[in-house]
């Protein structure tokens, strides 16, 4: 393809993401610093300028570009991760190691896999001397994984120069395959995501003895609230973006039938599909207590509620006030946004379905509801298009990877996604 040495770029992509794999950036702190360093210096070595901007102390992020300075095509990633739980990895989660084909650590699918990727793509494009009609920018943000407060949200209100472009190409739509134990092959397209909205609880009570109940224990009022929480059954129902979404799973062969009250029944069924049908509320944190003989003063916990793009954020937290039904708890919005969505009409979109059926013969593209939340929610809300497009082809096991333990990537799936993204941006570049 255009000449390029694949194999060579495949090896190149894999100790690239070994090396970048091997810097911890968890999340907090971040330390995304060390990260813009290594990526700085690939850019250095290529003879590429770019920029950097420290956000806060060890908070970094990094844009490069090549091309006109015109309908720009941004690249974007996020150089932190999540945190790990060293005990239930099988590998060190920091020591990148490649074993029969697969390198395994922190960030491995989100997203420092896609991130290198993305940076191939970008620099494949200068190597090869691609004549380009529109910019393509590599942006590498901080903070993503705790709400973007360093990273494109800083970038937002600080260098706002670096955010005018007319496309973002983002993680939030992973390829699958091995679906219902199947061999389907499905790219997916996010247009949209679940909107996040995290809500503390608080409750003050009089201390006292725990051998003397006085009936004011805060802990008790927190636990009666949650209690309720947990029960409050959400209204289950097929968004647009999820009715094209299973009706591209119907076609490839994964769902027996796509009508409505069958994919209602396997949503109550699976999480997953049930994330992307309603929203959700999670219990994260409880806090309370000094000591097991002591009524605690206080008491507070968190929630991590997702909602559906369409959905009033006012009204769904003045329903929460109800159903916890308790004038003691306090109520705080730790972060909050906006429903957004990109259309699926963009001219991506349709050069995506052409590159996927020129190279994955035989595949399917599915639009996607990101049940997560990523930095493109960002560019949505300003207008700009904005997609989740890993072109990888990820199986179920390994999908759990993402925020779980012993995430991995294939060398196989490095090659892939270079191939699949470099055809999808060259013409789109190419095109002006």
């Amino acid at each position: 393809m255009h000449g390029i040495d694949w194999d060579a770029a495949t090896d190149e992509a894999a100790e690239l993401l070994r090396e970048y794999l091997r810097i911890d950036t968890s999340n907090p702190p971040g330390n995304e610093a060390e990260a813009v360093e290594f990526l700085a210096g690939v850019m250095a070595r290529e003879g590429i300028a770019f920029e950097t901007a420290v956000s806060a102390p060890g908070r970094s992020n990094l844009l490069a570009a090549i091309g006109p300075a015109e309908r720009r095509i941004c690249l974007l990633n996020h150089t932190d991760v999540v945190p790990v739980e060293r005990p239930y990895w099988d590998v060190d989660p920091f020591a990148a190691e490649e074993r029969d084909g697969v390198i395994w650590g922190r960030g491995a699918l989100d997203m420092k896999g896609m991130g290198i990727i993305e940076l191939m793509v970008f620099l494949l494009l200068k190597r090869q001397g691609v004549a380009l009609r529109r910019g393509v920018v590599f942006l590498a943000a901080a903070d993503e994984e705790a709400g973007s407060e360093y990273g494109v949200r800083w970038i937002e209100q600080h260098r706002p120069d670096w955010m005018r472009v007319d496309l973002v190409i983002n993680e939030g739509a992973y390829g699958l395959t091995g679906l219902g134990g199947g061999d389907s092959q499905i790219f997916q397209v996010a247009p949209a995501e679940k909107v996040p909205v995290w809500v503390k609880l608080s409750v003050r009570g009089r201390p006292g003895h725990g051998s003397v109940p006085h009936g004011d224990n805060c802990a008790e009022h927190l636990v009666g609230a949650l209690g309720r929480i947990a029960v409050w059954q959400q209204e289950l129902r097929i968004t647009p973006v999820m009715r094209a979404h299973v009706e591209a799973l119907g076609k490839a062969g994964v769902l027996r039938s796509t009508d409505t009250t069958h994919v209602l029944k396997a949503a109550a069924d699976s999480p997953g599909l049930r994330a992307r049908m309603a929203n959700t509320v999670s219990l994260t944190t409880i806090h309370t207590g000094i000591k097991v003989n002591v009524i605690p003063a206080e008491a507070s916990a968190t929630l991590d509620c997702r909602l559906l793009p369409d959905v009033d954020v006012d009204a769904f937290l003045a329903e929460l006030r109800e159903v916890v039904a308790d004038e003691r708890v306090t109520f705080e919005v730790l972060n909050r946004y906006e429903g957004a969505e990109s259309t699926m009409e963009h001219e991506f979109v349709h050069v995506v379905r052409e590159v996927i059926g020129e190279l994955a013969e035989g595949a399917h593209l599915a639009p996607e509801l990101t049940s997560g939340f990523t930095d493109s929610r960002v560019y949505r809300k300003q207008g700009t298009p904005a997609y989740g497009f890993v072109p990888c082809l990820v199986r179920p096991e390994e999908l759990a990877g993402v925020h779980g333990h012993n995430e991995r990537i294939s060398v196989e799936n490095l090659r892939l996604g270079m191939q699949v993204l470099y055809e999808v941006v060259r013409r789109l570049a190419v095109a002006g």
